[in-house]
């Protein structure tokens, strides 16, 4: 399975960025080809269950993910199922000049892209969708007077 790991450091406090981040449905608007997050419900450990759309290399696929683990303030960990298996880990470390957040996302290849020229360019995309997911959120998140980034990659 893919590993991608990026973070940034955000000029915000980590308990906004942190509040931003675990209410799914906030993820559209940094996340390029996160088409939509729908149908959430309040999980028991005050994450959330919700369904998706996603587009990858020019596919939509969908399904359903969850929160399945969290500490307020440190870390949640997100699964998905459905088009795409895929685990995201989001960590929060104070810094003294803001907040340095880490995305990770470990996924399995949809069956369909697993010959080596899609599998490869979508590797790359996906390198480059996880590096825009932490600067748009650095954007939202430090209230600058820019507009977030709505590159296309490989997907039209």
């Amino acid at each position: 399975m893919p590993l991608l790991t990026k973070e940034t450091l955000v000029d915000a406090p980590l308990i906004e960025i942190y509040n931003f981040v675990i209410k799914t449905s906030n993820l559209p608007q940094i996340w390029p080809n996160l088409l939509w997050i729908g149908e959430e419900k309040i999980l028991g450990n005050g994450g959330y269950s919700f369904r998706w759309k996603y587009k990858m290399c020019g596919l939509t696929l969908t399904g359903r993910g969850e929160c399945i683990d969290l500490v307020p303030g440190l870390w949640l960990i997100s699964k998905t199922h459905g088009g795409l298996e895929s685990t995201h880990t989001w960590t929060f470390r104070d810094n003294h000049h803001g907040t340095r957040v880490t995305l990770t996302i470990d996924y399995q290849l949809p069956s369909r892209f697993l010959n080596r020229v899609a599998a490869a360019t979508m590797l790359d995309s996906n390198e480059k969708e996880v590096e825009l997911i932490l600067d748009n959120l650095k954007i939202k998140l430090e209230k600058a007077d820019r507009v977030l980034q709505s590159v296309k990659l490989n997907n039209s």
